[in-house]
């Protein structure tokens, strides 16, 4: 079926956390798509609801297996049975591997800038916090091996938690750069989560390689965490997976598990997570031509009417990087610009030192209320000139 991404449907007043407002901001902040869900999605929830009993849920052998198939036929990734845990969400799974991984003092090394939790869980959760700054190097982000080994020596670096593909600057680590990291991690004895929930956002042009299918060897030290929630924008349902394939290390993060009892979902997670691994993949298509054509219209857009916004072009995603330093040398100020013009991106500087004088822009949005916030940037940092 054809679906309808210039459907612009009032979030207002449904206690939505992205359209909280009560005035017409424009929200193109959190990682949070305005495009109705799939409807295979929409009415295997409404089938449940229908069945009118929503009890005690289990996985289905069909879950299992529509999450197989998926990550088996897009990425080469064939996972077992026994390899697949389910957590209500990757933030709390980040948690989970920090517990499994480290002991409260040890160091857990994250990029800078990064998707604020894991900073922020890090540091909560009484381990050490230690920064990589990423290069960018014509426009793009780029790992510093060279920084990142040096950091794991000075502070005995237990665990590495790595975003791919990059929030908030959209890239897709190549194969080489992951093998890179993973020979620096086995020579020391590192353990690596990967968070993956982008994978299936990744653009036209660009390859996402899943950790383990590298980590042979060190299956051991090696989990990737990932959702469908991210791709189907179902967000609101919580829910996600955790892959290992390793037995050890499956059964010790089970336990874990168990001791916080993280280990289910709920009914409309289980029936959402199968629906969209088995019948989205037109949605996603779409979804992904819709995005790109969205890219493309704000790149031209700044380039026209804010040409000395630094443009980092996402290879995942929805979300673009922007250096706004040519109109602001304040974050807070820069910020409060935008929310004067009634408009909100999410600001750089919360993703790390490394986003400072940065904002983060959604662009999953049908494309009438993507001109209007585009409109509304131009008009706060022109007069921020």
């Amino acid at each position: 079926m054809q679906y309808n991404f210039d459907e612009i449907i009032d979030r207002r007043n449904t206690g939505s956390l992205k359209w909280h407002y009560t005035d017409d901001t424009i929200a193109l902040w959190v990682a949070d798509m305005d495009f109705k869900a799939a409807q295979p999605v929409l009415n295997a929830i409404e089938q449940t609801v229908q069945h009118g009993i929503l009890g005690y849920t289990n996985p289905t052998e069909a879950l299992y297996d529509s999450i197989i198939n998926w990550h088996g036929r897009r990425y080469d990734l064939w996972l077992d049975k026994q390899d697949i845990l389910f957590s209500p969400g990757v933030v709390p799974s980040l948690v989970l591997m920090m517990n499994v991984f480290t002991e409260v003092g040890d160091a857990v090394l994250v990029n800078d800038p990064i998707y604020t939790p894991f900073m922020t869980k890090v540091e909560g959760n009484g381990r050490k916090l230690v920064l990589s700054a990423l290069k960018e190097v014509e426009g793009k982000y780029h790992l510093d091996l060279v920084d990142i080994e040096s950091k794991i020596v000075e502070h005995d670096v237990k665990l590495y938690l790595l975003c791919n593909p990059h929030n908030p600057g959209g890239r897709v680590w190549t194969k080489d750069e992951l093998e890179a990291v993973l020979s620096i991690c086995k020579k020391h004895n590192v353990a690596i989560v990967s968070d993956e929930i982008h994978q299936d956002l990744t653009l036209t042009g660009h390859t996402f390689i899943p950790f383990l299918t590298l980590a042979k060897g060190y299956e051991h030290n090696v989990v990737s965490l990932t959702s469908m929630t991210k791709t189907f924008n179902i967000a609101g349902i919580k829910g996600s997976m955790i892959f290992a394939k390793d037995k050890v290390l499956i059964k010790k993060i089970s336990q874990q598990q168990q001791l916080n009892d993280e280990y289910e979902l709920n009914l409309f997670a289980y029936t959402a997570m199968r629906s969209a691994y088995e019948h989205g993949g037109e949605w996603l298509e779409q979804a992904l031509s819709y995005i790109e054509a969205n890219i493309e219209l704000t790149v031209q857009f700044l380039n026209e009417h804010l040409p000395d916004i630094k443009i980092m072009h996402p290879e995942a995603s929805y979300l673009i990087w922007l250096d706004c330093s040519a109109y602001s040398q304040d974050d807070q100020a820069l910020y409060d610009a935008l929310r004067a013009a009634k408009v909100e991106l999410n600001a750089g500087i919360k993703y790390g030192e490394e986003g400072h004088l940065k904002m983060r822009l959604n662009v999953a949005c049908p494309k009438e209320i993507l001109r209007e916030g585009l409109t509304r940037i131009h008009a706060a940092l022109s007069d921020a000139t």
